[in-house]
């Protein structure tokens, strides 16, 4: 937890990335991400796991205010039968707590998909392996340093 902190920020430094870092106390859903930042919600990145029936996962990141289409990400990622990883699983595959992982999924070494929501924001924030962490950067910084497949999969609750 504190060491993927430790590796996104240190990628930050590496590639110039200006950031904003926020402490404050822990958050378990977008929503009270949003309040205690005092961000919008529809700029905060959701970092969702998620795992296919033979095993394999893969990370989506969407805007915080929208919600995923399981459907359309097994048709764009090729995997059948997506479920969201249990606590556990989030656990053993990125080292954090659900409700903290980050959009970053090369660093897990899971495929990443990014809805075009995430672009529709200047500045993006999202937790950073930490509940009682989170961050604030360009959305352009994000994704030039996310190497994902950007497809529409989010749907408006």
């Amino acid at each position: 937890m504190e060491e993927e902190m430790r590796k996104l920020l240190d990628l930050f430094r590496k590639e110039g990335v200006e950031h904003q870092l926020y402490e404050h106390e822990a958050v378990y859903t977008s929503e009270e991400a949003s309040r205690v930042r005092g961000v919008e919600l529809k700029s905060g990145v959701k970092a969702l796991v998620l795992k296919s029936d033979d095993g394999r996962y893969l990370l989506a990141d969407l805007a915080a205010d929208r919600k995923a289409d399981i459907k359309k990400l097994q048709e764009i990622s090729g995997m059948k039968k997506l479920h969201f990883a249990t606590r556990d699983e989030v656990l053993s595959t990125t080292r954090c707590e659900p409700g903290s992982v980050h959009p970053f999924g090369d660093l897990f070494g899971l495929p990443t998909y990014l809805d075009p929501s995430v672009l529709e924001n200047e500045y993006v924030n999202f937790n950073i392996g930490l509940l009682t962490k989170s961050v604030r950067i360009k959305r352009d910084d994000l994704t030039r340093l996310l190497g994902a497949v950007v497809a529409e999969f989010a749907k408006t609750p």
